[in-house]
């Protein structure tokens, strides 16, 4: 039996009942999550450029885009909507698996649902465990450094199995389906090397993908099966080193979705450590004024991802991905957030100065998705030295956020997306999705993430 069998048997066998509690709880925490981040992605630059593209293969439909009053089909939203989730790098990340899960699964999958109708919170909540078993599985299964962009590319396998399993698909057209999604497979690394917005686009595109590759499986179209161990399969062509046997044999057993982190700031995962050890050196007396020079000493990965250097007229998507720029911010006002990347704020000249004075060094660890631990000294002009040490990411499940601090990001994230009535909105889609089990249509779901009443 090849994993793609087994992994299509888990999506369409796995019962609402027998999700564990916690399960059921961090499908829900990470669905609002993402919906606060995709609606805040309505504002983010480049994502009315998007969104008018996107009109062009087609609007109408009826399937709503995130802070957006006109509807698209299916497809189309679930495009758009991607960008807007991943845009910001505020959505949530399975760590161990390098993989940002919901951006690429929930916008697929809502669009997908609410085109359709009648899904229930019971199944939705179902359909999303399983899609992220298999989007994390894939990158857990993964033992050498990232090479392509794996967000979308494995992604774009779970909200496959996700739109069959809601669907009703047999085994064979569950396949079939994965056999397209790998016809669509694609998006590699250059883009955040670059620091370009078609990091965002790889997840829209995998997004749409999904939907698509379970339209054509849909319309009787086969597709080859052997998807993930062929010749030619997923692990052969997109990962240098991989161990799918022991992922396979957790099915069931170990949740993927109880193993997501949120990203407490707007940056790369791999900046977020850093961040958080600028904090807390400003609680012991370190400031913009008295800084030589910091450094922060971590795995390779961290240098890989954020350890670009600053530069003048930096876009966005570049800054996003700078840890000398998020760690100046998070230096001079105490943190990191959604109007930290304007354009006054990537040109002022104060920030610019103390992002200079940080660089990052490899530590050179030999585990290739490691994000800790991460040593971060601080050197001041009199010449004292204060350091500090990060050994799980704040907002993981060795630190996770509290209730409290995941509403404040949601309800902050609704602000920036949809001016208009926002605390209200967010009141509307909290109450949602706290009974989200006894819903009978999730379609609503996306009708308030759009702005419109319940």
């Amino acid at each position: 039996m090849n994993s793609a069998v087994r992994f299509v048997r888990h999506a369409l066998n796995t019962r609402f009942e027998d999700l564990p509690p916690g399960v059921v709880h961090a499908a829900k925490t990470f669905i609002l999550d993402t919906v606060g981040v995709g609606v805040a992605g309505r504002n983010a630059p480049l994502a009315d450029e998007l969104f008018e593209a996107a009109v062009q293969w087609g609007a109408g439909g009826g399937v709503h885009v995130f802070g957006r009053a006109q509807t698209l089909p299916a497809a189309n939203a679930a495009f758009v909507n991607g960008f807007q989730i991943h845009c910001q790098e505020f959505d949530c990340v399975h760590e161990p698996a390098v993989v940002h899960p919901m951006a690429t699964i929930f916008a697929a999958v809502l669009a997908d649902a609410e085109a359709r109708g009648g899904v229930s919170g019971k199944e939705f909540i179902a359909a999303i465990a399983v899609a992220v078993d298999v989007a994390a599985g894939l990158g857990v299964a993964a033992k050498s450094g990232i090479r392509f962009f794996r967000p979308a590319n494995a992604g774009i396998f779970g909200a496959t199995l996700a739109i069959a399993r809601l669907r009703q698909f047999s085994e064979q057209r569950a396949l079939d389906a994965l056999g397209f999604a790998l016809a669509f497979c694609s998006g590699t690394m250059q883009a955040h090397v670059e620091g370009k917005p078609a990091l965002p686009v790889q997840i829209a595109n995998a997004a749409r993908g999904a939907v698509a590759a379970c339209d054509v499986a849909a319309a009787g179209l086969p597709g080859p099966n052997d998807v993930f161990d062929g010749p030619f399969g997923y692990l052969q062509l997109f990962e240098a080193e991989t161990d799918i046997e022991p992922v396979l044999a957790s099915l069931g057993r170990d949740w993927r979705i109880a193993e997501v982190s949120h990203k407490p700031f707007p940056t790369g995962r791999a900046a977020q450590g850093g961040i958080v050890a600028v904090q807390k050196l400003r609680e012991q007396g370190v400031t913009a004024d008295n800084l030589a020079k910091l450094t922060v000493t971590a795995p390779p990965l961290i240098h890989r991802l954020v350890g670009r250097p600053y530069k003048d007229g930096m876009t966005v998507n570049y800054a996003r991905l700078c840890f000398a720029y998020t760690g100046a911010v998070a230096l001079q006002t105490g943190s990191v957030g959604l109007p930290d990347f304007s354009a006054e704020r990537l040109g002022d000249p104060a920030i610019a100065a103390l992002a200079k004075k940080i660089t990052i060094i490899d530590d050179r660890t030999p585990d290739p998705a490691a994000f800790t631990p991460q040593r971060v000294a601080a050197q001041l002009k009199n010449g004292d030295e204060v350091e500090t040490v990060i050994t799980a990411l704040y907002g993981s499940p060795a630190d996770p956020m509290t209730q409290d601090a995941h509403l404040t990001k949601f309800r902050d994230c609704m602000k920036f997306g949809i001016e208009k009535d926002a605390d209200s909105r967010a009141d509307a889609i909290i109450e949602f999705v706290n009974q989200l089990e006894s819903r009978p249509d999730v379609g609503l779901l996306a009708r308030l993430a759009a702005g419109l009443e319940e």
